[in-house]
């Protein structure tokens, strides 16, 4: 580990969260202050971003909220470095968390526009390795990089390929930056989310409390607490030796 990349002693530990002005970003940065971290908040809406850091500062932790584009190379180089500037020198976690989700047209394969297909891809695949990639100088020896993914890559969600497609791609992705960040001691995983009750998810149907609880093992619907929960464990020390793995959270959903 470089010189410059080492905390102060005592520092809080400094996380990045992607996609964080609201629903399960903003949880991800409300439980990641709530163990400590000094939380990055990132979003291409910044009032957004500025809220959810308002929202962290009212618990005592510290927060800074940046505009950041996930799909353009010279602004996620710029996040980067001003949230190494905020976490004394260094990142600890990079939480790949921004995607287009809920307004995502459902259509048949052979009737995606090629320009949505694009929009998407950029947004939920190539941001993420952006993000990582400009994160990476910066990263301390030990950091955690996380990867959101979702549970219909194994459902095969139909009518919703280019979004399966991408975030299939992230569990491809990950394999492989753990492999190559391994090297540093830094481990890389995904989280594969069920349907999760988030402003987005409510907004995409009237019976969202619902949806798909008969499927579950567990009859309950999914919570953003439950993914938070999932992200703080792979980003603390009782997963240091796990990496590569993509972790379903879905209730039971898929071996039912």
């Amino acid at each position: 580990m470089s010189e410059q990349n080492q905390p102060s002693p005592g520092a809080a530990r400094t996380a990045l969260i992607t996609g964080a002005a609201g629903g399960l970003g903003r949880a991800f940065a409300l439980g990641f202050a709530s163990r400590g971290y000094r939380v990055a908040v990132a979003d291409v809406n910044l009032d957004g971003a500025e809220e959810t850091a308002r929202l962290v500062r009212d618990t005592a932790a510290a927060a800074a909220a940046f505009r950041a584009d996930v799909t353009d190379a010279a602004s996620t180089e710029e996040l980067a470095r001003k949230t190494a500037e905020f976490g004394d020198g260094g990142i600890d976690v990079v939480l790949n968390n921004a995607a287009i989700y809920a307004t995502v047209t459902r259509s048949p394969f052979e009737e995606i526009d090629p320009a949505e297909w694009d929009l998407v891809m950029n947004v939920n695949l190539k941001g993420p390795w952006l993000v990582t990639r400009a994160a990476s100088p910066h990263l301390r020896e030990g950091g955690r990089v996380i990867n959101l993914s979702s549970a219909t890559i194994f459902s095969g969600s139909e009518q919703w390929l280019h979004y399966v497609a991408s975030k299939g791609g992230v569990v491809a992705m990950t394999r492989v930056l753990a492999k190559e960040l391994g090297r540093r001691n830094i481990t890389v995983n995904a989280i594969a989310p069920g349907f999760t009750l988030t402003e987005a998810s409510y907004g995409l149907m009237e019976n969202a409390e619902s949806y798909g609880v008969d499927r579950g093992a567990l009859k309950r619907a999914s919570q953003p607490e439950d993914i938070v929960g999932a992200a703080l464990f792979l980003a603390g020390p009782e997963s240091s030796y796990i990496t590569g793995q993509t972790l379903v959270v879905d209730g039971g959903r898929q071996f039912i």
